[in-house]
């Protein structure tokens, strides 16, 4: 049975000749004793319990720090991370326009080199090409005069002789030309 604090206050004895029952008044103050007890052990438990759940909370509290702590320095940590990363992109995107216009500037250099040594073989070339029409020119001109110099012997033999001569040396030289413009 629970004793409630106003069983306490109105709780009356019966009347014995020498005051109250001893029997019942010490009943009585075991009672409350017993319950004294329990709710001083169940005050106990509680403030035990208390403490463990502000001990609880104080680890949760601890807890909650670090990881803000923890998420405040990942996300330092990440920004720094990007910004590096950044600026690393754009360090190699830089190197690699400046190995490109590099690469395109060295490339166009040796265009114009190439070009400009094709314009001198052309010229070489026709050079070549004017000297050996001037070379076959002059020995068909020297050929002419030595005919006008020299002329055929009246005999027929002599004339298909100098005939064939005049020929084959044209031939040749004809043939000297085209095999020119074909190297060439």
């Amino acid at each position: 049975m629970k004793i409630a604090p106003i069983d306490i206050a109105h709780k009356t004895f019966t009347r014995k000749m020498m005051g109250f029952d001893p029997d019942e008044v010490m009943d009585f103050l075991r009672s409350i004793a017993d319950e004294m007890e329990d709710l001083i052990r169940e005050r106990n438990e509680m403030r035990e319990s208390l403490r463990e759940k502000e001990m609880a909370i104080l680890e949760y509290k601890e807890r909650d720090e670090l990881l803000k702590n923890t998420i405040t320095t990942a996300t330092r940590m990440s920004d720094k991370l990007q910004a590096d990363a950044e600026r690393e992109a754009r360090l190699i995107i830089n190197d690699a326009k400046q190995k490109a216009e590099m690469i395109v500037r060295d490339s166009r250099e040796s265009l114009q080199k190439i070009f400009s040594e094709i314009s001198e073989l052309k010229k070489v070339r026709m050079q070549f090409e004017n000297n050996i029409r001037a070379v076959v020119q002059s020995h068909l001109a020297m050929i002419e005069q030595g005919q006008k110099v020299m002329p055929n012997p009246p005999d027929f033999q002599a004339r298909e002789m100098s005939f064939t001569e005049d020929t084959e040396q044209a031939a040749i030289a004809r043939n000297i030309e085209k095999a020119f413009q074909k190297e060439f």
